[in-house]
This record gives C-alpha cells, structure tokens and sequence, in this order.
C-alpha cells in the first residue's frame, strides 16, 4: 500500500488531529483505547502531523471522548442489535471496526466525498457498512438511509462547527425522514467555544468553531419530537483518572460550577 497525500484545511483539517490523538494515544503501553487502524492510516498518510503540536494529555483527552462514544453505541447495539446506525461527520473515525457490529446492524458513515474517498482507500469494506459522500449538513444524505428502522445518529466533533441554524436544520431533517430513534452528539458551551482559538489543533488548522450550547433543551424547544435523553459530562467518565494530578484537580474545581462542567459534554435525545 502506498503514502496518500492529503490537502485539507480548516475545519476538515481536524479530522486529522483526531485521527493522530487516538493513533498517537493508541501506541501507549495501556490505552484507553485501542486503535490499530488509525495506527496504520497515520503511517500511510503524507501530512506534517508534528504541526498539530499534540500532546499525551491531547491524545488521551482524545481517546477519551472517541471511547465515550464507542460505550455508548456499544450499549445501544446491545439493546437493539437491528438499529440502523448513521455516523456524522465521521472522518477517519473507525468505530465500526473497533465495534464490530453484528450483521443485523446497518451502518452508514457520512462525510464530504473526498474524505469518503480517502477512507476507501485506507480501510478495508465490511458487510452491512455503507459510506455516503455527502456533508452532513447536505439535505439529500437522508435519501440513502432507509427509514425502516430506528436509527441511531452519532455525531462526534460536528455541531460546534456548524452554526446554530445548521444544527436545527439538522435534527429536523433527521426527525423529519425516520420515524424513530435516538441522537447522541457532543457539544461545547459558548464559553469552550469562544476559548477554542487557544486549542493547538484549531490554532494549527485554522479551524473556526461557531456553535455554542448552554441550555441542552435548546433544540428540543426549535423540534418538539425530540426530547432530551441524558447528559452526560466528560469530567464524570472513569477515563478522566488516567489524566496527571494536576489535570484531574482543575477537573475537581469545574465538576463544583456547572457553567464550567458544560465546556464539554455528550447530549443524547429520542425522538
């Protein structure tokens, strides 16, 4: 196999930090999470990853948000192994494969098509799993998936880079073409939003982050069908004890004020 060249900026350009966080994070004596084809995509991969000046405590924090999602689709397969899944925004993401879903899931990635084309040619196919090269922000990726099931939409580092009309129009494209499911995105609060301009990766990439959440029944009041689900904080999964001392002592202060716990949570409705 071949080096593949990439040319991507802004906010496309974050995918590989992300990719590089768990592959760097990965590589560790005792991960959070093993990622052995993101391991391998690096490698393959022509890019100055060094730019993206990532840290350990980077890629753990990384590792940690993709290990979130990864527990919480696994729990829902669990209970409802005919789910059709539809992951947003996905990237070089490669939960399907760390999952591994039975054959009775249906599983759908969605990105613009020259991300698409590029995981085409770093990852193998597998049955039931379908790329769509389409923005998530695009209203015709809907038409691919068929609404006979429940979906499960998951969306990890989307919506705060979208604008707050992007992100309704969004969920009610979603409510509006199945007929049941569930959303599981993360969201930064206004204040992350407006500190992002400090994070390495975005100051690498250029990157601009533009939605901010403080109020998680902001979407349920724009679509009555959904209705919020659970909340759940990053500083609260067991992951975060893996962080230096002195990470998880700032984390203590922010878990006593909301306002500060909400600079980076997981938000899960049904519909």
């Amino acid at each position: 196999m071949g080096t593949e060249k990439v040319h991507l900026t802004g906010d496309k350009e974050t995918l590989l930090a992300t990719l590089y966080g768990r592959a760097v994070h990965s590589r560790t004596e005792d991960p959070v999470l093993r990622d052995p084809l993101a391991e391998r995509a690096v490698e393959r991969i022509d890019y100055d990853f060094s730019k993206l000046k990532m840290r350990a405590t980077d890629a753990l924090s990384v590792a940690i948000r993709a290990k979130t999602f990864d527990n919480l689709t696994a729990a829902h397969l669990a209970r409802d192994p005919d789910t059709t899944v539809i992951h947003l925004a996905c990237g070089l993401d490669t939960r399907v494969y760390r999952l591994d879903p039975p054959g009775t899931v249906r599983w759908f990635d969605v990105d613009y098509p020259d991300i698409i084309n590029l995981r085409e040619r770093l990852f193998p196919p597998r049955p039931g799993y379908t790329m769509i090269g389409l923005p998530a922000t695009d209203p015709r990726w809907p038409e691919w998936v068929p609404p006979d099931r429940p979906v499960l939409v998951v969306a990890e580092g989307l919506t705060m880079y979208l604008t707050t009309e992007e992100v309704h129009a969004l969920l009610r494209r979603i409510t509006d073409r199945f007929p049941s499911g569930e959303i599981m995105f993360d969201a930064l609060s206004s204040l992350a939003v407006k500190l992002s301009r400090f994070q390495p990766a975005i100051r690498a990439t250029g990157a601009t982050l533009r939605w901010g959440l403080d109020d998680p029944a902001e979407p349920t009041a724009d679509n009555p069908r959904l209705h919020l689900a659970d909340e759940l904080f990053f500083s609260d999964v067991p992951e975060v004890e893996r962080f230096p001392a002195g990470y998880r002592a700032a984390l203590a202060v922010m878990n006593r004020f909301y306002f500060l716990r909400k600079v980076g949570r997981i938000l899960h409705y049904r519909f």
